[in-house]
């Protein structure tokens, strides 16, 4: 297992956990945002934010792990009827977008949100935690999904990794 593997096994892995944790902790602020509402007759608005909070990191770190596991939602009808060479000229050219389009819109656009939202100190309504805390998701994924094309496209050099 060369030192790239190893990184991009180890940051795999660390997501994944960071990934199950939030949905676990989503998990337990439903369910005691039920049970307070339905059993103690009082409901806890902090919840439903923490919900809205987790569910926004859960769906963009989920993003960037797809990515590198190359699970997300593709249609390869044309992909698949490529001679080999053409596969891989359109593989490193998928992931040639995919990284411009997390640098762009994830790290640069995430960046300035970020920024922004952190400069006129924006808080969120019950939790009072700055959003910019909640926004940096963005620029993290982004960064994330950046080196995973870039492990992509040396795999796809290398003759490791086609699809």
């Amino acid at each position: 297992m060369s030192k790239s593997e190893f990184i991009f096994n180890k940051v795999n892995k660390i997501l994944e956990w960071f990934l199950i944790i939030i949905f676990a902790l989503l998990v337990l602020d439903v369910l005691f945002q039920v049970f307070s509402r339905y059993l103690l007759g009082r409901s806890f608005t902090w919840t439903e934010e923490f919900a809205r909070f987790s569910l926004i990191w859960m769906t963009v770190l989920g993003a960037a792990y797809l990515n590198a596991k190359k699970e997300h939602l593709s249609m390869d009808f044309l992909y698949e009827k490529m001679s080999t060479a053409n596969k891989r000229k359109t593989s490193i050219l998928i992931e040639v977008f995919i990284f411009l389009f997390a640098l762009i819109v994830m790290v640069i656009g995430g960046l300035n949100l970020v920024y922004t939202t952190l400069h006129l100190e924006q808080l969120s309504g019950t939790l009072r935690i700055p959003l910019g805390y909640v926004y940096a998701v963005m620029p993290i994924s982004g960064f994330l999904i950046m080196c995973f094309s870039i492990y992509h496209i040396s795999g796809i050099y290398s003759n490791k990794n086609m699809s």
